[in-house]
């Protein structure tokens, strides 16, 4: 799980410098042909590991319920972000993967409750979902990618 955890680390660096280098405009703008936008993929990224990991083992997710409303599965950007929030995503981004070595050093994960994600993948233990939470997150940046290159245009 040390290997997954660093990968998931060094793709929380890239999403952070992401976050940090954009101006607000740009994190918010919904380029044609989009259904959302750079935040609202960041957020995501920050919300589903904390329901995958968090929730489905059994622990208590350490984010604000409101941004798991705001950014879960089958949500929507609503265009909005203030300067508080993309800070608290910021540090969101180390700080739960952070959280999440430290929680599977400790043994607190002691059971999983099995999920089948939307892609078809059956997450039966803490181990499948933070290898699963790797490809999620792959997607998410491949479409930060595509909304930059976008953006530019």
């Amino acid at each position: 799980m040390k290997n997954q955890l660093e990968l998931t680390l060094q793709s929380r660096k890239n999403l952070h410098a992401i976050l940090t280098s954009m101006d607000k405009e740009s994190l918010l703008k919904i380029p044609e042909g989009f259904r959302n936008n750079v935040w609202w993929n960041i957020a995501h990224v920050v919300v589903t590991q904390q329901i995958l990991v968090y929730k489905f083992g059994g622990l208590q997710m350490r984010i604000p319920d409101e941004m798991v409303a705001k950014f879960m599965k089958g949500t929507v950007p609503d265009g909005t972000a203030t300067d508080e929030e993309i800070k608290i995503v910021s540090d969101l981004l180390i700080d739960t993967v952070d959280w999440t070595g430290q929680d599977l050093d400790a043994g607190r994960f002691k059971g999983y409750k099995a999920y089948k994600t939307s892609a078809g993948f059956q997450l039966n233990n803490i181990e499948d979902a933070i290898s699963f939470n790797l490809y999620h997150e792959g997607l998410h940046m491949a479409a930060i990618i595509s909304l930059r290159k976008m953006l530019k245009n």
